[in-house]
């Protein structure tokens, strides 16, 4: 044991020996601005797409269990088909050089060699699969599987960057039209979520409410989601990736990270505040989707504004924004739009409203009218957009392939009609044998 004690004195001596009298310091790395914006554009990346699993319990959670896989795939695959449209199409729509003020015609199939190059495209190529999963919750339980991926192609590939391309594309004295007349919309409140939510409102337009939703007399019968749990997980992912949604509108020195990560918090504690407000007035219920929700338009409502809006104001713009997910969504029950998720009442109307409310909470510039007629436009320009061109898409592809399952498809489910699965095994062997 001995001899032991002494080997390890001497490796001990050996290794301090070469700095024994000197004096050392330890190394010190520095880190440029844009070294620092790289990798955080790079954590942003990871959080949004991190938001896709967000959206898949979340819809999933809302749907009956019947369908539960079908709107999983949904998911999945609507982020797959749209990057490839995205990237072959849509980002040169969107930024490429945009002399006419309408779409951009160059940049196609971009291979950019530089790391920053490339990470803006996968950012946005994130944001585009966003606008695009928006649509699968909304039309959940009625709408045939390979017709929705279709559509969803055309979204990331026409709809969504050629709007983008109004609102954010082009450079210099070649600006999109409606970044011409200095529309603001930091991280895509309309840009992202009201285009996604008008596309989803198209589509229920055109595909109508399930089986059994609306009597003929006017009653609205609830549908309940198969895992309210789903529903809160999914809700909560949502709130940890906006932070990556948002916080990629960083300046290049970093100056106004703090005020969008806490204004993204905020707008999201006022969603929460809006709608349990809203629900308590109008006795209707603490319902938890309504809740969630209601963060989740809270979100939206200051993501427009995020850079430029006070905390005490981004609070409130997400108050409100609660409110409207809440009377927004009962309003679209009266006329009979069946939104599964409410996805048209938390990214369409909240990202309107936070794309206006920006205008009259703009730091330092209270209710400027030339501003709010700008972004009014701009919110206008999108619904039109969004809206029409969606119904008419699915239109064209319900030409070629019938865009909604049979109604004995839908009694079913469309887990065992389209895919010959089932998500719950142990409780559903009944429906997997129903396949004759």
């Amino acid at each position: 044991m001995k001899n032991y004690k002494n080997i390890f004195i001497m490796l001990l001596l050996f290794v301090a020996a070469p700095s024994m009298g000197q004096s050392t310091s330890p190394t010190i790395i520095e880190f440029s601005a844009g070294d620092l914006k790289i990798v955080w554009i790079a954590i942003c990346i990871a959080l949004v797409l991190f938001m896709q699993l967000g959206f898949l319990f979340l819809e999933s959670g809302m749907v009956r269990s019947k369908n539960a896989i079908n709107v999983i795939l949904k998911n999945f695959t609507d982020i797959g088909l749209g990057s490839i449209g995205f990237w072959m199409f849509g980002f040169g729509l969107m930024f490429g050089a945009n002399s006419s003020g309408w779409f951009g015609t160059s940049d196609f199939l971009p291979s950019y060699t530089d790391t920053s190059n490339t990470l803006n495209l996968l950012y946005q190529l994130m944001f585009a699969a966003t606008a695009a999963t928006i649509v699968s919750g909304a039309v959940a339980e009625r709408f045939s599987f390979v017709p929705y991926i279709i559509g969803a192609f055309f979204i990331t590939t026409i709809i969504y960057p050629i709007f983008g391309s109004w609102a954010w594309g082009g450079s210099g004295n070649a600006l999109g039209w409606i970044a011409d007349l200095g529309f603001h919309d930091a991280a895509g409140g309309t840009v992202v979520h009201s285009i996604g939510g008008w596309c989803a409102l198209g589509a229920l337009l055109f595909i109508g409410p399930r089986s059994g939703r609306y009597s003929r007399k006017g009653a609205i019968h609830e549908i309940s989601g198969h895992n309210l749990p789903y529903v809160a997980i999914g809700g909560f992912i949502l709130w940890f990736g906006w932070f990556g949604f948002n916080g990629g509108a960083v300046n290049d020195d970093f100056s106004n990270l703090g005020l969008i990560l806490l204004n993204t918090h905020f707008g999201a504690v006022g969603g929460i505040v809006g709608s349990i407000f809203w629900l308590l007035i109008t006795k209707k219920g603490f319902y938890m989707a309504r809740i969630v929700n209601g963060t989740l338009g809270g979100l939206v409502g200051v993501t427009a504004g995020v850079d430029v809006l006070a905390p005490e104001f981004a609070l409130l713009t997400g108050f409100i924004a609660g409110v409207i997910v809440v009377a927004s969504t009962n309003m679209l029950d009266r006329i009979k739009v069946d939104d599964v998720v409410g996805a048209v009442a938390v990214h369409g109307f909240c990202g309107a409203w936070g794309t206006l409310a920006l205008a009259f909470f703009y730091q330092g510039d209270f209710f400027n009218i030339e501003r709010i007629v700008v972004q009014l436009i701009g919110i206008v320009a999108a619904f039109v957009w969004g809206v029409t061109m969606s119904y008419g898409i699915f239109w064209v592809i319900n030409k070629v392939v019938a865009l909604r399952v049979s109604s004995k498809y839908e009694q079913r489910g469309l887990d065992i009609s389209e895919h010959k699965e089932i998500a719950y095994s142990d409780f559903m062997t009944t429906h997997a044998r129903a396949d004759t």
